[in-house]
């Protein structure tokens, strides 16, 4: 017995394996006295601190503070060096600080406040563009992702 293919005419839910680095993901950056920064996370590593090296730089952070990777799997990494508080998902048994970045996880560094930003539809941790673990109890799993080694 063959299982019956889909209508055509029913709605083919999207996966959130988009093109690398889509979703345009960046940083949106606040503390009191500066106001808001927005900057974009278009680099595979991102250095943020208070030397002048760093592509982000932020008074009252230590030299090196955090830096950010975008690995292999289109995902965006955060390791913090210095102190500071994260709502990120740690990566299972890392000593380093290392957390994977979901669309509107924060985390702070000495005065400043930072949100990590993608769309949803690019945001690996949110199947099918929804609720992380779906709609209720139950999601379809998504395909495997592609291969992004040689975006």
């Amino acid at each position: 017995m063959r299982p019956e293919a889909p209508a055509p005419h029913a709605p083919q839910p999207t996966t959130t394996h988009s093109s690398w680095g889509s979703g345009e993901p960046h940083l949106l950056i606040v503390n009191e006295e500066d106001g808001r920064i927005v900057f974009p996370l278009d680099a595979d590593l991102v250095t943020i601190g208070s030397d002048g090296g760093n592509h982000v730089v932020l008074e009252g952070t230590m030299p090196l503070h955090a830096t950010i990777r975008h690995d292999e799997h289109d995902e965006y990494l955060l390791t913090m060096h210095g102190p500071g508080e994260t709502n990120a998902r740690p990566i299972g048994g890392s000593e380093d600080r290392t957390e994977v970045l979901r669309t509107g996880a924060r985390f702070t560094m000495g005065p400043w406040r930072i949100v990590f930003m993608r769309a949803e539809y690019a945001d690996h941790g949110r199947p099918y563009g929804g609720r992380e673990g779906g709609e209720g109890t139950h999601q379809r799993r998504q395909p495997d992702r592609p291969d992004y080694r040689h975006h």
